[in-house]
C-alpha cells in the first residue's frame, strides 16, 4: 500500500497498520508461537509532510520511500507463522478395534444350615418345639429337603427316638413335622415326605414342627437325638 503525497490530508497509521498487519497477525495468533507473536509490523523510521501542513508516518510505497523493519521482512514471517501453524497441529491417532467373548456358566447350587430343637423339661405331658432349616440355593433352582430318622435303635422317620448317651436302646419317643398342625410327617423320600422348594437367590427359612407324646414315663435323664438335614436339587 502506498501513500499519494499529494494528497489533501493524511491516512491514520492505525488504519495503515490495520490493513498491512491484520490478515498476518491473524496467523500468527492462530500458530501459538510465543516467539513468532513477538514480531510485529514495520514501524515508520521518521514523518513526512502532506499538502495541507499535516504530517503523517512514512510507510512502503511505490515511490521509493524507505521503511525499517524491527527483524524480519513480513513475508518471511507468514511463512514462518504457517510453517509454526502445520507444526502445532495435533498429531490424528491411528485406531483399530476387535471384539472380545465373555461367557460363564452359572451351575445349579444350594447350601442348608439348620438351628436345634429343644423341648426343654418332659413331665409326661405333651410338648413342642419348633427348629429353622434353611435352604439358600440359586434362582429358578428345584430342591427337596428330607430330614433323617436319627440316631435310636429301631428308630424310623415315623417313630424317632431320644436316648440317653450310651444308652441308644432306652428313648423318649418325638415326632418332625412340616406343620404347625403337626399332622403331615417329615421325612426323606422325594415325592412322599419331603419339603419342596424353589430357589430364588436368597435364604429361605422353613420351620420344623417338633412334638413329644403325651404319657411317656421313661428314666430321669438327658435325652438326645442327631438328625441330618438333606436337601436335594
Amino acid at each position: 500500500m502506498w501513500i499519494n503525497p499529494q494528497a489533501k490530508a493524511s491516512l491514520p497509521f492505525s488504519h495503515l497498520r490495520a490493513n498491512l498487519c491484520s490478515p498476518m497477525e491473524g496467523i500468527l495468533k492462530k500458530a501459538r508461537c510465543s516467539k513468532l507473536m513477538t514480531l510485529s509490523c514495520p514501524t515508520p523510521s521518521r514523518s513526512f509532510a502532506v499538502p495541507g501542513g499535516t504530517t503523517g508516518p512514512r510507510h512502503h510505497s511505490p515511490l521509493g520511500a524507505q521503511t525499517r523493519h524491527r527483524k524480519l521482512p513480513v513475508a518471511t514471517r507468514i511463512m514462518m507463522a504457517i510453517a509454526c501453524l502445520v507444526v502445532s497441529l495435533p498429531a490424528v491417532a491411528s485406531t483399530s478395534t476387535s471384539t472380545m467373548a465373555v461367557s460363564a456358566t452359572v451351575v445349579a447350587s444350594c447350601t442348608l444350615t439348620t438351628t436345634p430343637m429343644a423341648f426343654g423339661n418332659y413331665s409326661s405331658a405333651l410338648a413342642t418345639s419348633t427348629a429353622t432349616v434353611t435352604a439358600t440355593c440359586t434362582n429358578t433352582t428345584p430342591y427337596n429337603i428330607g430330614l433323617s430318622a436319627g440316631l435310636a435303635t429301631g428308630a424310623t422317620v415315623t417313630t424317632r427316638g431320644m436316648f440317653v448317651s450310651g444308652s441308644p436302646s432306652i428313648v423318649l419317643n418325638y415326632g418332625l413335622y412340616s406343620n404347625a398342625a403337626r399332622t403331615t410327617n417329615w421325612g426323606v423320600t422325594i415325592g412322599t415326605d419331603t419339603v419342596t422348594g424353589t430357589g430364588n437367590g436368597a435364604a429361605q427359612a422353613i420351620t420344623v414342627y417338633g412334638q413329644v407324646p403325651a404319657g411317656q414315663l421313661v428314666a430321669p435323664g438327658s435325652y438326645t437325638d442327631t438328625i441330618t438335614a438333606t436337601i436335594t436339587y
